[in-house]
């Protein structure tokens, strides 16, 4: 493990110097800038930064969930639950809203597959066993070109090396899920349905319900089924415990023939985000760029107005050495760079910006009661603050306490007070940022006044870093509603000291529930958070857990049968300081 320092950012900088910069931002270049030049690559940071859609009914919320991502003809297209369409992009980074009635766009989880020169689909359904495909997506023409034997829900389609064909599908709290191989001309069946993962919460801590995986007379959901093949080996991935968790996270098993039998891979659940600002890692895709680099995407959970109101997220991922699945959650919704070559770590692609807004004081034009100022930088997703109009001029700053070095900005509005129903035409959020070292000289960051997009969590890198104590955000135009934020995240470096590393830890599994374990640690008094790092051996530690300011957690996703490694980090605004300690618990 490594701390990342300001001279590592500079040595990141000059590794990343021949990269393409993509940026999307305005910056004001009257203030001198005594930081590091502009970055010339580009970031991206979860939730992603697309045009969600609002539901057809009340109340009124965004949705999408349940990704797949493929690549077809050079671009890449993103299918998710609800959103009226789908999206396509060149780069990963910006994508590109496709609006079509020519699929169902009302049912649940798409998958698709490319065979030959046409991406066919499938849908999550009881009644519709129809598969859909188009040669040209970008032009939102899809005809019903085949049918599957029965309607299935949470289908995936998998393409093995030999050219055979599976699906996968299953969605249920009580049934296993299922595969069986399938005709790549009639889509019909031709061997027997087999059953490929049961549920088993005593045993897997994380396929228990609730967002601490702790809701124990719930039964957990499995579904959202993926597969992927690497070195002759099969990765079949499904979620659990259920969308509206935090805990959502995706699994593994593994075996040597795409119908099974499968078995428990070792690092479980492979993709696991259950803290931070956008929590929920589950019911997603795994898929390669254009460089060989593996991507996994997965389901956010936000769940306030509905427990299926979510978005989606998008973490590096990898096999290692010995072909152990495993996504890296952590830091998980901080800036990461898209690269432009194949990569070996995530460290290659962790630009080193920190969070430079968490609970930080805040000043505001007005606020509604239950909705406080303090919600807009609490790094919960879930809450917010709303200003009690939707007019021009409604503002929000953050005293970041020193003048800071800021590279990016994110914007995550909250629809309170909205009626909008489904995809409509005309709906952008306009806005300014701007800074000062006085609060009353402002410089503009950011102008998106002539913003014509409705993008909800709109993460910006600035065409240059610049440097302020104060950020505020004014409001020029909502969709509709109130001026409301769920999140003014500011990345950067701060000027101050890395965080203490942490001296003392102690880790005790819970002898009458093995999923669980207790870890206590010493304060560092200028650290922000900690991260977590375990796993079941030494050199795997691929789960996180982060924790904001607290010194105790208990977590509750391990399998009872492994033994688990653990270690920790603290983090602050100016870096990250990893601690020398592993703690082994059988």
């Amino acid at each position: 493990m490594r701390k990342y320092s300001m001279c590592k950012w500079v040595w990141y900088s000059l590794v990343f110097l021949a990269w393409g910069c993509g940026t999307q931002s305005v910056s004001d270049q009257s203030k001198e800038v005594s930081v590091q030049t502009a970055p010339s690559f580009q970031t991206v940071s979860n939730p992603m930064n697309l045009s969600y859609r609002f539901r057809p009914e009340l109340p009124s919320r965004r949705e999408a969930a349940d990704p797949t991502v493929i690549k077809f003809k050079g671009e890449y297209y993103l299918f998710a639950s609800k959103s009226g369409g789908y999206w396509y992009s060149k780069d990963l980074a910006d994508w590109i809203f496709v609006e079509t009635n020519e699929i169902p766009t009302e049912d649940y989880a798409p998958t698709t597959i490319v065979l030959g020169d046409k991406i066919y689909l499938a849908v999550s359904s009881k009644k519709n066993n129809k598969v859909y495909s188009s040669s040209d997506p970008k032009s939102g023409k899809w005809e019903a070109s085949h049918t599957l034997p029965f309607a299935v829900e949470d289908p995936a389609f998998f393409l093995d090396t030999d050219n055979r064909l599976y699906l996968y599908w299953g969605c249920s709290n009580v049934k296993p899920l299922y595969a069986a191989e399938i005709d790549k001309e009639t889509f019909q069946f031709l061997s027997e349905t087999s059953e490929t993962i049961f549920p088993n919460p005593a045993q897997l801590g994380f396929e228990v319900r609730g967002d601490y995986n702790d809701e124990y007379d719930n039964a957990p959901w499995l579904e959202g089924s993926w597969m992927n093949k690497h070195n002759d080996k099969y990765y079949l991935q499904y979620s659990a415990p259920g969308t509206r968790e935090k805990s959502y996270a995706d699994g593994v098993y593994e075996s040597d023939h795409p119908l099974g039998p499968f078995t428990l891979a070792s690092n479980n659940p492979f993709s696991y985000k259950p803290e931070g600002f956008a929590c929920g890692a589950g019911h997603g895709s795994t898929f390669y760029d254009d460089y060989g680099n593996l991507w996994h995407t997965g389901t956010i959970s936000v769940s306030v107005k509905h427990k299926f109101e979510r978005r989606i997220g998008f973490y590096p991922a990898f096999f290692d050495a010995d072909g152990v699945l495993h996504t890296v959650n952590k830091y998980g919704d901080y800036p990461i760079i898209i690269p432009n070559k194949r990569i070996e770590s995530f460290d290659e692609i962790f630009p080193g910006w920190m969070l430079l807004s968490y609970n930080k004081p805040v000043e505001v034009s007005s606020a509604v009661d239950s909705f406080a100022p303090a919600h807009a930088n609490d790094e919960n997703i879930r809450t917010y603050w709303a200003a009690q109009s939707g007019a021009a001029g409604e503002w929000l700053s953050v005293d970041l306490g020193e003048s800071s070095s800021i590279y990016a900005i994110q914007a995550n509005f909250a629809e309170y007070n909205t009626q909008i129903l489904n995809r409509q035409q005309g709906l952008r959020h306009q806005y300014v940022v701007e800074g000062s070292d006085d609060k009353t000289d402002w410089q503009m960051v950011l102008d998106k006044s002539d913003n014509d997009n409705d993008r909800s969590h709109d993460y910006t890198q600035l065409s240059e870093p610049v440097s302020y104590r104060y950020i505020r955000i004014k409001n020029v135009k909502v969709p509709d509603g109130n001026f409301a934020i769920s999140g003014l995240r500011i990345f950067g470096k701060g000027t101050g000291a890395e965080p203490i590393k942490v001296n003392e830890l102690e880790v005790e599994r819970n002898i009458q529930d093995r999923r669980m374990v207790t870890l206590k640690w010493t304060k560092s008094d200028n650290a922000t958070g900690y991260n977590i790092s375990f796993g079941s051996h030494p050199d795997k530690l691929y789960h996180s857990y982060m924790v904001y300011t607290d010194t105790e957690v208990t977590i509750r996703s391990l399998d009872s049968k492994q033994p688990y490694f653990f270690t920790i980090e603290s983090f602050n605004e100016n870096g990250i300081t990893p601690s020398e300690i592993t703690k082994q618990v059988e």
